[in-house]
Protein backbone atom coordinates (compact mmCIF):
# COMPACT_ATOMS: atom_id res chain seq x y z
CA UNK A 1 0.00 0.00 0.00
CA UNK A 2 1.49 3.56 -0.87
CA UNK A 3 1.61 6.10 1.24
CA UNK A 4 -1.30 8.26 0.02
CA UNK A 5 -3.42 5.22 0.01
CA UNK A 6 -2.71 4.45 3.14
CA UNK A 7 -2.97 8.17 4.31
CA UNK A 8 -6.50 8.34 2.63
CA UNK A 9 -7.65 5.66 4.77
CA UNK A 10 -6.28 6.92 7.54
CA UNK A 11 -7.93 10.36 7.17
CA UNK A 12 -11.39 8.72 5.89
CA UNK A 13 -11.88 6.53 8.89
CA UNK A 14 -10.85 9.73 11.36
CA UNK A 15 -13.28 11.79 9.92
CA UNK A 16 -15.83 9.29 9.90
CA UNK A 17 -14.74 8.69 13.70
CA UNK A 18 -15.56 12.10 14.54
CA UNK A 19 -18.49 13.28 12.94
CA UNK A 20 -20.23 9.77 14.15
CA UNK A 21 -18.91 10.84 17.82
CA UNK A 22 -20.32 14.39 17.41
CA UNK A 23 -23.44 13.68 16.14
CA UNK A 24 -23.95 10.92 19.06
CA UNK A 25 -23.89 14.21 21.39
CA UNK A 26 -26.83 15.66 23.00
CA UNK A 27 -27.11 18.99 21.53
CA UNK A 28 -27.06 22.17 22.71
CA UNK A 29 -30.17 24.67 22.89
CA UNK A 30 -32.20 22.50 20.42
CA UNK A 31 -29.67 21.51 17.45
CA UNK A 32 -26.31 23.20 18.25
CA UNK A 33 -22.96 21.41 18.06
CA UNK A 34 -21.90 19.70 21.25
CA UNK A 35 -18.46 19.22 21.42
CA UNK A 36 -18.14 20.75 25.11
CA UNK A 37 -15.33 17.98 26.31
CA UNK A 38 -12.32 18.03 27.97
CA UNK A 39 -9.61 16.35 25.65
CA UNK A 40 -7.40 14.94 28.20
CA UNK A 41 -9.46 13.65 31.21
CA UNK A 42 -12.57 12.68 28.88
CA UNK A 43 -15.38 14.74 30.94
CA UNK A 44 -18.18 16.39 29.51
CA UNK A 45 -17.48 20.32 30.80
CA UNK A 46 -20.54 21.38 32.83
CA UNK A 47 -22.43 23.95 34.36
CA UNK A 48 -19.15 24.22 36.80
CA UNK A 49 -17.03 24.99 34.37
CA UNK A 50 -18.11 28.76 33.19
CA UNK A 51 -17.29 29.72 30.05
CA UNK A 52 -16.09 26.13 28.87
CA UNK A 53 -19.92 24.71 29.81
CA UNK A 54 -23.34 24.15 27.69
CA UNK A 55 -24.61 27.29 29.35
CA UNK A 56 -22.58 29.07 26.43
CA UNK A 57 -22.78 28.49 22.38
CA UNK A 58 -19.58 29.68 20.95
CA UNK A 59 -20.54 31.37 17.06
CA UNK A 60 -17.02 30.54 16.07
CA UNK A 61 -17.45 26.89 16.22
CA UNK A 62 -21.05 26.71 14.84
CA UNK A 63 -20.48 28.37 12.23
CA UNK A 64 -17.19 26.34 11.63
CA UNK A 65 -19.09 23.53 12.15
CA UNK A 66 -22.13 24.15 9.52
CA UNK A 67 -19.16 24.44 6.95
CA UNK A 68 -17.99 21.03 8.07
CA UNK A 69 -21.00 19.09 8.27
CA UNK A 70 -22.15 20.53 4.33
CA UNK A 71 -18.57 18.91 3.37
CA UNK A 72 -18.15 16.44 4.61
CA UNK A 73 -22.20 15.29 3.79
CA UNK A 74 -20.88 15.75 -0.12
CA UNK A 75 -17.94 13.35 0.29
CA UNK A 76 -19.51 10.69 2.02
CA UNK A 77 -22.42 10.38 -0.33
CA UNK A 78 -20.56 8.06 -2.14
CA UNK A 79 -18.36 7.04 0.65
CA UNK A 80 -20.87 6.14 3.46
CA UNK A 81 -24.42 7.51 2.52
CA UNK A 82 -26.24 6.72 5.83
CA UNK A 83 -23.17 9.06 7.48
CA UNK A 84 -24.12 12.10 4.57
CA UNK A 85 -28.43 11.54 5.23
CA UNK A 86 -27.18 12.05 9.39
CA UNK A 87 -24.94 14.80 8.08
CA UNK A 88 -27.05 16.64 6.34
CA UNK A 89 -30.00 16.47 8.65
CA UNK A 90 -27.73 18.18 11.24
CA UNK A 91 -26.73 21.04 8.35
CA UNK A 92 -30.32 21.96 7.99
CA UNK A 93 -31.08 22.17 11.93
CA UNK A 94 -28.24 24.51 12.63
CA UNK A 95 -28.41 26.40 9.31
CA UNK A 96 -32.04 27.09 10.92
CA UNK A 97 -30.12 27.91 14.33
CA UNK A 98 -27.36 30.20 12.71
CA UNK A 99 -29.59 31.90 10.55
CA UNK A 100 -32.03 33.54 13.28
CA UNK A 101 -28.83 34.33 15.57
CA UNK A 102 -27.19 36.26 12.15
CA UNK A 103 -31.21 37.80 11.34
CA UNK A 104 -31.33 39.53 14.95
CA UNK A 105 -28.91 42.42 14.02
CA UNK A 106 -27.30 40.78 10.52
CA UNK A 107 -24.27 39.86 12.87
CA UNK A 108 -22.97 36.51 14.55
CA UNK A 109 -20.35 37.14 18.16
CA UNK A 110 -18.23 35.11 19.98
CA UNK A 111 -19.94 33.87 22.21
CA UNK A 112 -23.67 33.44 23.41
CA UNK A 113 -25.44 32.94 26.74
CA UNK A 114 -27.98 30.62 27.82
CA UNK A 115 -30.35 33.12 26.86
CA UNK A 116 -28.92 33.70 22.97
CA UNK A 117 -27.01 37.11 24.02
CA UNK A 118 -23.77 38.00 22.62
CA UNK A 119 -21.02 38.07 25.90
CA UNK A 120 -17.58 38.30 26.40
CA UNK A 121 -15.61 38.06 29.79
CA UNK A 122 -13.95 41.30 30.87
CA UNK A 123 -10.26 41.65 32.68
CA UNK A 124 -11.90 40.41 35.88
CA UNK A 125 -13.11 37.28 34.41
CA UNK A 126 -17.13 38.98 34.54
CA UNK A 127 -19.30 37.84 31.91
CA UNK A 128 -20.79 41.60 30.43
CA UNK A 129 -22.90 41.39 27.32
CA UNK A 130 -21.06 42.55 23.67
CA UNK A 131 -21.27 45.61 22.33
CA UNK A 132 -23.89 45.30 19.27
CA UNK A 133 -22.20 47.43 16.12
CA UNK A 134 -23.97 47.10 12.85
CA UNK A 135 -20.86 48.23 11.12
CA UNK A 136 -18.13 46.15 12.63
CA UNK A 137 -17.85 42.25 11.87
CA UNK A 138 -15.54 39.47 13.11
CA UNK A 139 -13.87 36.10 12.50
CA UNK A 140 -17.31 34.75 14.27
CA UNK A 141 -19.23 37.05 11.06
CA UNK A 142 -16.20 35.13 8.69
CA UNK A 143 -17.06 31.81 10.08
CA UNK A 144 -21.04 32.09 10.24
CA UNK A 145 -21.28 33.36 6.81
CA UNK A 146 -19.33 30.95 5.05
CA UNK A 147 -21.39 28.24 6.85
CA UNK A 148 -24.42 29.87 5.65
CA UNK A 149 -23.27 29.82 2.04
CA UNK A 150 -22.04 26.67 1.81
CA UNK A 151 -25.18 24.98 3.31
CA UNK A 152 -27.97 27.24 1.27
CA UNK A 153 -25.76 26.40 -1.70
CA UNK A 154 -25.94 22.83 -1.06
CA UNK A 155 -29.83 22.70 0.25
CA UNK A 156 -31.05 25.11 -2.55
CA UNK A 157 -32.21 27.39 0.28
CA UNK A 158 -33.78 30.82 -0.67
CA UNK A 159 -31.79 32.63 1.04
CA UNK A 160 -28.26 31.94 -0.60
CA UNK A 161 -28.35 35.85 -2.38
CA UNK A 162 -28.51 37.21 1.57
CA UNK A 163 -25.85 35.10 2.93
CA UNK A 164 -23.38 35.79 -0.21
CA UNK A 165 -24.22 39.51 0.43
CA UNK A 166 -23.14 39.27 4.44
CA UNK A 167 -19.80 37.22 2.49
CA UNK A 168 -19.30 40.34 0.87
CA UNK A 169 -19.77 42.59 4.09
CA UNK A 170 -17.34 40.93 5.82
CA UNK A 171 -14.31 41.59 2.67
CA UNK A 172 -15.50 45.40 3.07
CA UNK A 173 -15.32 45.17 6.59
CA UNK A 174 -11.37 43.90 6.01
CA UNK A 175 -10.63 46.52 3.47
CA UNK A 176 -12.22 49.35 5.14
CA UNK A 177 -11.08 49.02 8.84
CA UNK A 178 -13.96 47.70 10.33
CA UNK A 179 -13.04 44.26 10.88
CA UNK A 180 -12.28 43.67 14.55
CA UNK A 181 -9.94 40.51 15.27
CA UNK A 182 -10.31 40.21 18.91
CA UNK A 183 -14.13 39.45 19.19
CA UNK A 184 -13.65 38.37 23.12
CA UNK A 185 -13.49 42.14 23.78
CA UNK A 186 -15.95 44.87 23.38
CA UNK A 187 -16.41 45.75 19.84
CA UNK A 188 -15.46 49.06 18.72
CA UNK A 189 -13.98 51.38 15.81
CA UNK A 190 -11.14 52.76 18.66
CA UNK A 191 -10.23 49.45 19.63
CA UNK A 192 -9.80 48.67 15.40
CA UNK A 193 -7.73 51.30 14.90
CA UNK A 194 -5.23 50.23 17.84
CA UNK A 195 -5.27 46.69 16.38
CA UNK A 196 -2.09 45.30 14.81
CA UNK A 197 -1.91 44.63 10.61
CA UNK A 198 -1.90 40.98 11.02
CA UNK A 199 -2.72 38.73 7.82
CA UNK A 200 -5.07 36.36 9.94
CA UNK A 201 -8.52 38.50 8.53
CA UNK A 202 -7.14 37.75 4.92
CA UNK A 203 -6.41 34.02 5.79
CA UNK A 204 -9.26 33.23 6.88
CA UNK A 205 -11.24 34.75 4.42
CA UNK A 206 -9.00 33.06 1.71
CA UNK A 207 -10.89 29.63 3.18
CA UNK A 208 -13.61 30.46 1.42
CA UNK A 209 -12.70 30.90 -1.60
CA UNK A 210 -11.88 27.62 -3.24
CA UNK A 211 -15.58 26.96 -2.08
CA UNK A 212 -17.15 29.83 -3.59
CA UNK A 213 -15.08 28.99 -7.03
CA UNK A 214 -16.53 24.98 -6.70
CA UNK A 215 -19.57 26.04 -6.26
CA UNK A 216 -20.06 28.91 -8.76
CA UNK A 217 -20.20 31.99 -7.11
CA UNK A 218 -17.36 33.52 -9.24
CA UNK A 219 -19.28 36.88 -8.87
CA UNK A 220 -18.05 37.17 -4.84
CA UNK A 221 -14.59 36.05 -5.79
CA UNK A 222 -12.93 39.60 -6.69
CA UNK A 223 -11.57 39.48 -3.29
CA UNK A 224 -9.15 36.67 -3.66
CA UNK A 225 -6.45 37.76 -5.56
CA UNK A 226 -6.49 41.19 -3.96
CA UNK A 227 -5.84 39.39 -0.60
CA UNK A 228 -3.39 37.04 -1.74
CA UNK A 229 -1.08 40.00 -2.99
CA UNK A 230 -1.95 41.33 -0.37
CA UNK A 231 -0.20 38.97 2.17
CA UNK A 232 2.84 38.49 -0.14
CA UNK A 233 3.92 41.78 -0.68
CA UNK A 234 3.28 42.66 3.01
CA UNK A 235 3.97 39.72 5.08
CA UNK A 236 6.40 37.86 2.76
CA UNK A 237 10.09 37.71 4.18
CA UNK A 238 12.25 36.78 1.20
CA UNK A 239 15.03 36.30 3.50
CA UNK A 240 13.34 33.42 5.60
CA UNK A 241 10.32 32.54 3.55
CA UNK A 242 7.98 33.20 6.95
CA UNK A 243 4.96 35.00 7.04
CA UNK A 244 5.21 37.96 9.57
CA UNK A 245 2.38 38.50 11.47
CA UNK A 246 2.48 42.01 11.42
CA UNK A 247 4.82 44.02 8.70
CA UNK A 248 8.00 44.61 10.30
CA UNK A 249 7.72 43.02 13.59
CA UNK A 250 9.65 39.94 13.66
CA UNK A 251 6.87 37.47 15.18
CA UNK A 252 5.76 34.82 12.94
CA UNK A 253 2.92 32.47 13.95
CA UNK A 254 3.82 29.67 11.40
CA UNK A 255 0.44 26.94 11.78
CA UNK A 256 -1.16 30.69 10.00
CA UNK A 257 1.17 30.98 7.23
CA UNK A 258 0.85 27.41 6.63
CA UNK A 259 -2.93 27.55 6.60
CA UNK A 260 -2.84 30.42 3.81
CA UNK A 261 -0.58 28.21 2.02
CA UNK A 262 -3.60 25.69 2.13
CA UNK A 263 -6.24 27.98 1.36
CA UNK A 264 -4.58 29.87 -1.41
CA UNK A 265 -3.89 26.26 -3.34
CA UNK A 266 -7.42 25.19 -2.88
CA UNK A 267 -8.24 28.34 -4.63
CA UNK A 268 -5.45 28.86 -7.78
CA UNK A 269 -6.47 27.81 -11.25
CA UNK A 270 -4.04 25.28 -12.93
CA UNK A 271 -2.71 28.69 -15.04
CA UNK A 272 -1.48 30.14 -12.03
CA UNK A 273 2.21 31.78 -11.81
CA UNK A 274 5.01 29.51 -11.41
CA UNK A 275 6.92 31.78 -9.17
CA UNK A 276 3.80 32.12 -6.87
CA UNK A 277 3.20 28.39 -6.24
CA UNK A 278 7.21 28.12 -5.50
CA UNK A 279 6.97 30.93 -3.17
CA UNK A 280 3.93 28.92 -1.52
CA UNK A 281 5.83 25.91 -1.55
CA UNK A 282 8.82 28.13 0.77
CA UNK A 283 6.19 29.31 3.08
CA UNK A 284 5.13 25.85 3.94
CA UNK A 285 8.81 24.51 3.97
CA UNK A 286 10.50 27.17 5.98
CA UNK A 287 7.37 27.47 8.25
CA UNK A 288 6.94 23.19 9.15
CA UNK A 289 10.82 23.36 10.05
CA UNK A 290 11.59 26.41 11.82
CA UNK A 291 7.95 25.34 13.54
CA UNK A 292 8.19 21.63 14.36
CA UNK A 293 9.57 21.53 17.33
CA UNK A 294 8.12 18.33 19.05
CA UNK A 295 5.32 16.79 19.02
CA UNK A 296 3.92 19.32 17.16
CA UNK A 297 3.97 22.89 15.80
CA UNK A 298 5.12 25.95 18.33
CA UNK A 299 2.32 28.35 18.45
CA UNK A 300 4.87 31.18 17.12
CA UNK A 301 8.63 31.50 16.14
CA UNK A 302 11.14 34.34 15.74
CA UNK A 303 11.23 35.26 12.41
CA UNK A 304 14.79 36.77 12.84
CA UNK A 305 15.87 33.55 14.40
CA UNK A 306 13.67 30.83 14.38
CA UNK A 307 13.84 30.43 17.44
CA UNK A 308 10.26 29.36 19.37
CA UNK A 309 8.21 31.81 21.51
CA UNK A 310 5.75 29.60 22.92
CA UNK A 311 5.82 25.96 24.32
CA UNK A 312 2.41 25.50 23.02
CA UNK A 313 2.19 23.18 20.51
CA UNK A 314 -1.69 23.19 19.25
CA UNK A 315 -3.49 20.49 17.35
CA UNK A 316 -5.30 22.18 14.20
CA UNK A 317 -1.28 23.15 12.87
CA UNK A 318 -0.47 19.85 12.27
CA UNK A 319 -3.69 18.58 10.09
CA UNK A 320 -3.46 22.27 8.38
CA UNK A 321 0.22 21.20 7.54
CA UNK A 322 -1.26 17.46 5.78
CA UNK A 323 -3.79 19.41 3.87
CA UNK A 324 -1.20 22.46 2.71
CA UNK A 325 1.60 19.60 1.93
CA UNK A 326 -0.63 17.91 0.26
CA UNK A 327 -1.98 20.59 -1.94
CA UNK A 328 1.84 21.96 -3.09
CA UNK A 329 3.16 17.74 -4.13
CA UNK A 330 -0.43 17.77 -5.61
CA UNK A 331 0.68 20.75 -7.57
CA UNK A 332 4.77 19.88 -7.74
CA UNK A 333 5.63 16.36 -7.14
CA UNK A 334 8.57 17.74 -5.01
CA UNK A 335 10.67 15.32 -2.43
CA UNK A 336 10.49 18.17 0.16
CA UNK A 337 6.56 18.57 0.09
CA UNK A 338 6.10 14.35 0.49
CA UNK A 339 8.96 14.77 3.18
CA UNK A 340 6.30 17.44 5.34
CA UNK A 341 3.57 15.70 4.50
CA UNK A 342 4.62 12.08 5.83
CA UNK A 343 6.10 14.08 8.81
CA UNK A 344 2.85 16.02 9.70
CA UNK A 345 0.84 12.89 9.08
CA UNK A 346 3.01 10.67 11.89
CA UNK A 347 2.94 13.63 14.27
CA UNK A 348 -0.66 13.90 14.25
CA UNK A 349 -1.57 10.55 14.58
CA UNK A 350 1.17 9.36 17.20
CA UNK A 351 1.08 12.24 19.29
CA UNK A 352 -2.39 13.95 19.45
CA UNK A 353 -5.51 11.77 17.46
CA UNK A 354 -6.67 9.43 20.46
CA UNK A 355 -8.10 7.25 18.02
CA UNK A 356 -10.71 6.49 20.90
CA UNK A 357 -12.50 8.35 21.39
CA UNK A 358 -11.77 9.90 17.40
CA UNK A 359 -10.48 13.01 18.96
CA UNK A 360 -7.37 14.75 19.14
CA UNK A 361 -5.74 16.28 22.23
CA UNK A 362 -5.92 20.11 21.82
CA UNK A 363 -2.65 21.05 23.04
CA UNK A 364 0.73 19.52 23.62
CA UNK A 365 4.31 20.75 24.86
CA UNK A 366 7.40 18.28 25.09
CA UNK A 367 6.05 17.54 27.95
CA UNK A 368 3.02 16.13 26.76
CA UNK A 369 -0.96 17.02 26.59
CA UNK A 370 -1.83 19.95 28.48
CA UNK A 371 -5.02 21.72 29.30
CA UNK A 372 -4.48 25.40 27.19
CA UNK A 373 -7.13 26.71 24.83
CA UNK A 374 -6.10 27.87 21.73
CA UNK A 375 -8.87 29.79 21.01
CA UNK A 376 -12.50 28.49 22.38
CA UNK A 377 -13.17 25.16 24.92
CA UNK A 378 -15.07 23.09 22.15
CA UNK A 379 -13.32 20.67 20.73
CA UNK A 380 -12.85 20.78 16.61
CA UNK A 381 -16.35 20.20 14.76
CA UNK A 382 -14.91 19.07 11.50
CA UNK A 383 -13.21 22.23 10.58
CA UNK A 384 -9.43 22.35 11.03
CA UNK A 385 -9.09 18.38 11.56
CA UNK A 386 -12.25 17.62 9.22
CA UNK A 387 -11.72 19.95 6.32
CA UNK A 388 -8.47 19.88 6.42
CA UNK A 389 -7.85 16.01 6.15
CA UNK A 390 -10.69 15.63 3.39
CA UNK A 391 -8.86 18.34 0.87
CA UNK A 392 -5.65 16.10 1.55
CA UNK A 393 -7.94 13.26 0.31
CA UNK A 394 -8.29 14.47 -2.65
CA UNK A 395 -5.36 15.51 -3.52
CA UNK A 396 -4.17 11.61 -2.48
CA UNK A 397 -7.12 10.88 -5.44
CA UNK A 398 -5.59 13.39 -7.75
CA UNK A 399 -2.11 11.56 -7.00
CA UNK A 400 -3.48 7.55 -7.78
CA UNK A 401 -5.95 8.03 -9.92
CA UNK A 402 -6.28 4.84 -11.06
CA UNK A 403 -6.45 3.45 -7.80
CA UNK A 404 -9.31 5.68 -7.39
CA UNK A 405 -11.13 4.67 -9.94
CA UNK A 406 -11.45 1.01 -8.98
CA UNK A 407 -13.00 2.20 -5.66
Amino acid sequence: MTFFDAARRDYVAANAGTLYWMLQRPALGGGFLNTKQNSLTLKDYGAEDGLRGPDYTYGWIQGRGLEALVGHAEFFEEELPPLAEKLDAAGRRLYGLLVDLEQADGHAYFCYDCDMRPVYADASGAIREQHRQGTIYSYSDAFVAKGLVAAASRYGLPDLTEHLAYFDQVIAAIESDHFQMDDRRPLSIDRIALQADDFGPRMILLGAAGMLKRLGHTGHLDYADRFIAHVMERHFDDATGLLRNVPGEDLCNVGHGIEFVGFVLDYLGDDTDPTLIEKLERILISSFDKGFVGPGIALTVSTATGEPQSPYCPWWSLPETIRAAALVHLRTGSAESLRVWKAAHAAFFEHYWRGSPPIAYQTMTKDGPVDFVPATPDLDPGYHTGLSLLAAIHAADGLMPNTRIAR
